[in-house]
């Protein structure tokens, strides 16, 4: 079975191409020429630079694989951008190369099974803050950032081609081995303090990029889940409160100053580093569409269509996945 993973020199991207590998899959993973390959160090794997903003020259790199290969027989699209100083990117990249490939692969002959796409929670914008229900798969797409604004017309266009059988993922927090932004929360809980945004905690959940990567292939190997879209959590509830605490605990961190930012002076701290970002030429972490996610108070997603569809468990609780974690950042020296 051949598989093309896009976005696999990333974070999400090298566990998929792990798990691809270990299923025994013919591995492409589509890089740039200046990616970072220190995850993807398996002789296995097959690389394409894909050139997504051509798609004369994407159909062209395409069609040279089936005469040479054959066709994939999935599609694993999880390239994309999370931040960016000029937010029209996020649709070019999110949106315009998700149509691109699709159509790349079509024209150039692939015969594709499947084609998955690696959405977002935030395609479904801000849960109800009020009696705090889980966002559920029925209920209307209103994303509130530009970057869920071009997630959802990236899903919108899968939905509506007819080329390929999709399935759409949408996970919440991603964490685990290598992830950065949950990184910069488990850091500052080392030094001593942790500052939380809003008055109110955030009911937020979780998936482990293990498990996220084993449901990506529980809903490209089972035959029976075509055309279906699904939130993937490990279905546990935490706040940003009981988060901090686990990490404090895992750490053995024995006094942490705690304290909660006004939305605000939060607010204000994003316009800021956004206009330092600017000047600077660079993307940071903390930015106006950071601030709207930081500002939702509920990131609870009803997941269990993907339990009954696909008979998903978790391997890994927050806590056990944050153990793992909190250990590989600490042989890796970055804690």
């Amino acid at each position: 079975m051949r598989i093309l993973i896009t976005g696999a020199s990333g974070f999400i991207g090298g566990f998929l191409v792990k798990e691809a590998l270990n299923r025994g899959y013919e591995v492409w993973a589509g890089i740039r020429k200046n990616s970072d390959r220190s995850n993807l160090q398996d002789e296995r794997i097959r690389f394409i630079d894909l050139r997504y903003e051509d798609s004369q020259a994407l159909t062209t790199q395409l069609r040279e694989v089936v005469e040479q290969h054959g066709s994939f027989d999935f599609a694993l699209h999880n390239a994309g951008l999370t931040k960016t100083l000029n937010k029209d990117n996020f649709y070019r990249v999110n949106t315009l190369y998700t149509k691109n490939l699709v159509e790349a692969l079509h024209a150039s002959g692939h015969t594709l099974k499947k084609f998955l796409l690696m959405s977002s929670l935030s395609s479904y914008g801000k849960g109800d803050e009020v009696t705090f229900q889980p966002i559920r798969l029925d209920d209307p797409q209103c994303p509130d950032t530009a970057y869920g604004k071009s997630k959802l017309e990236a899903e919108n266009y899968i939905r509506s081609q007819h080329y390929f059988p999709y399935v759409i993922l949408r996970p919440t927090g991603v964490y685990g081995p290598g992830e950065k932004d949950y990184f910069m929360e488990i850091k500052s809980v080392q030094s001593g303090v942790d500052f939380a945004a809003g008055s109110v905690p955030q009911r937020i959940t979780f998936i482990y990029v293990k498990d996220l990567a084993r449901v990506a292939f529980l809903a490209l190997e089972n035959e029976t889940i075509r055309n279906k879209h699904y939130f993937v959590a490990d279905g546990d509830v935490h706040t940003d409160e009981s988060f901090a605490k686990m990490i404090q605990e895992i750490l053995k961190k024995k006094r942490v100053l705690r304290g909660r930012i006004p939305l605000p002076i939060v607010h204000l701290a994003c316009i800021c580093s956004e206009a330092i970002g600017k000047l600077l030429g660079k993307s940071m972490t903390l930015n106006t569409d950071k601030y709207i996610i930081l500002k939702q108070r509920n990131w609870i997603c009803d997941v269990t269509k993907l339990q009954d569809d696909l008979g998903f468990i978790p391997e890994y609780p927050l806590r056990k996945g944050l153990e793992e974690a909190i250990e590989w950042y600490k042989k890796e020296g970055w804690l």
